[in-house]
């Protein structure tokens, strides 16, 4: 094909994209969410995005494991703005309605991408593709049943503390819950990137192996951001799950190590020997001791 009939096939590919996007996300806004509506049709109904969100609200705000010991402290959301609830409404349709299509955008990139792939790369990519989705999913659902009840739950005693009313901003409350949800979905897909990396030849398991100490604190800093007032406890809850999946990934790009035939690597493997006063591991040809300053030589 010539470029140019590429770029008709793109363009008509996402066209077809870009409808679905459109139909789902009003979809969402219009389609009612219960059977009530038929009996009376002149009456306000709730759409598919109102008993989406009541139920996320539902989960986290009346949740028994959040309230068991703080049955004083109650989270109310409240608008602050006059066109939050529009803003919100609109917003989610069109997220949902994204996560609705996605069947049919993976559909068009297959379609797109596929002809011009080698069998070699088919057997690379969709196995990459497959293993990043699930583990995404994974990571969504663990930032939102984990996750997501911890951050309220460990903001909810200061609010009594402070004698500060449990109000909060409607836009506030979602916004912390669909970023939770998110950056845990992206952060349980690291493993997958390090795998291929390593099976491509751009790095190797011993930026792991030999930097574990600095790669944790940068995974505790990671986590922290990505649960801002979640408190110890949500971090730990997402560490332990990242530092797991780390470590299995390495076991698994253990085995791609040395047969890819690419010699270029970001992090060229570097050999440590000890030194001969103190015995700390240091990379071979250094003149000084990182930790005592005696000359190895």
């Amino acid at each position: 094909m010539a470029f140019s009939e590429h770029i008709e096939e793109l363009r008509i590919r996402l066209k077809v994209v870009i409808y679905c996007l459109l139909i789902s996300s009003i979809a969402m806004m219009v389609i009612p969410a219960n059977i009530d509506f038929i009996r009376d049709p002149l009456s306000f109904y709730e759409p598919l995005i109102g008993l989406i969100l009541r139920n996320i609200r539902s989960y986290i705000l009346e949740s028994p494991f959040l309230f068991s010991s703080l049955n004083s402290t109650r989270l109310e959301l409240i608008a602050v703005d006059i066109t939050a609830p529009l803003e919100l409404y609109v917003l989610t349709s069109i997220l949902f309605g994204t996560i609705v299509s996605m069947p049919v955008i993976a559909y068009e990139a297959y379609k797109f991408i596929d002809p011009a792939l080698y069998p070699h790369e088919r057997k690379m990519i969709y196995p990459f593709i497959t293993s990043f989705t699930i583990l995404f999913i994974i990571g969504c659902f663990f930032g939102f049943f984990v996750l997501c009840p911890f951050l309220i739950w460990a903001m909810l005693p200061f609010y009594h503390i402070v004698g500060a009313q449990a109000f909060i901003s409607v836009m506030d409350f979602y916004n912390v819950i669909f970023f939770t949800v998110l950056m845990t979905g992206l952060s349980f897909t690291v493993p997958v990137i390090f795998i291929i990396l390593v099976k491509l030849g751009f790095m190797n398991t011993n930026v792991i192996t030999k930097r574990r100490r600095y790669i944790y604190a940068v995974l505790f800093i990671l986590t922290a951001i990505i649960t801002p007032n979640g408190g110890p406890l949500a971090d730990l809850a997402l560490f332990i799950p990242m530092v797991t999946l780390l470590e299995v990934a390495v076991l698994v790009a253990k085995r791609y190590e040395g047969t890819s035939e690419r010699k270029f690597t970001l992090f060229p493997s570097i050999k440590y020997v000890k030194c001969n006063y103190c015995g700390a591991e240091i990379p071979e040809g250094t003149i000084f001791c990182t930790r005592c300053g005696c000359a190895t030589k």
